[in-house]
């Protein structure tokens, strides 16, 4: 009889060199809140052999609603703790590089985008997904971005296109013209075609963006797809 392997499931879709792409490639998961939480697990579950995390921040109360590593026990962990923690157990092989830092010019001389193969953008600080996304494109590694998944409700609303192809969504028409501006021709994003809802407003008038348990992790989940598709050379 033989012996049951994770991933025997996966290959009648993938391919039978699937999994020795999947183990040679080493991708980057930027964000672990409820998109990047949901999209680094599905990676590893798929079988990466490597995977960098960069997150600054720790798991807090509210995050246990929508964010994959948030539990009762990881409520003031750094992110890329708990979610290293958590991925070890999925996949013991597994190599992780952790970076606890928020990716910002300033801070972007810490890591070297040459060393991946694939890069997840799954923050929602527009100035740092567009140091992460214009580093990448002049370096040609490949790169997709989430764009916004607060105030919705629908996660049969999301696409997977290119930024300039884009309607609805606040945050992509901000990155279409920024990014305009930066001469980035193309960019491989996913978006939702819901229109937001309107946020609640705190004591001071700002909005406190709303999220549910449903929304972020399949936004998560669609961007893995992509990259674990790319990566195994399925169209």
């Amino acid at each position: 009889m033989t012996a049951e392997t994770p991933y025997e499931r996966q290959e009648p879709l993938l391919g039978p060199q699937s999994l020795s792409k999947l183990r040679a490639a080493r991708a980057a998961v930027f964000g672990l809140g409820g998109v990047g939480g949901s999209a680094a697990e599905a990676l590893a579950r798929s079988g990466i052999g490597a995977l960098a995390l960069i997150d600054k921040d720790t798991y807090s109360v509210s995050n246990l609603n929508r964010q994959l590593f948030a539990t009762g026990e990881t409520i003031g962990t750094p992110k890329v703790e708990a979610a290293a923690e958590r991925l070890r157990l999925i996949s013991p092989g597994i190599e992780l590089e952790l970076h606890r830092l928020s990716y910002t010019p300033d801070t972007a001389w810490q890591l070297d985008f040459t060393r991946y193969d694939y890069i997840l953008d799954c923050i929602d600080m527009v100035t740092g997904k567009l140091a992460i996304i214009e580093r990448a494109y002049r370096l040609g590694v490949p790169v997709i971005s989430a764009m916004g998944a607060g105030n919705k409700l629908d996660p049969t609303a999301f696409r997977v296109g290119d930024i300039y192809e884009t309607s609805v969504c606040p945050l992509a028409r901000v990155m279409r013209r920024e990014l305009k501006k930066r001469g980035v021709e193309r960019l491989r994003v996913v978006y939702s075609t819901e229109p937001p809802m309107s946020a609640a407003l705190d004591g001071d008038g700002k909005p406190i963006p709303g999220s549910v348990a449903f929304v972020p992790p399949v936004m998560g989940l669609i961007m893995a797809g992509e990259a674990v598709k790319d990566i195994c050379g399925v169209k």
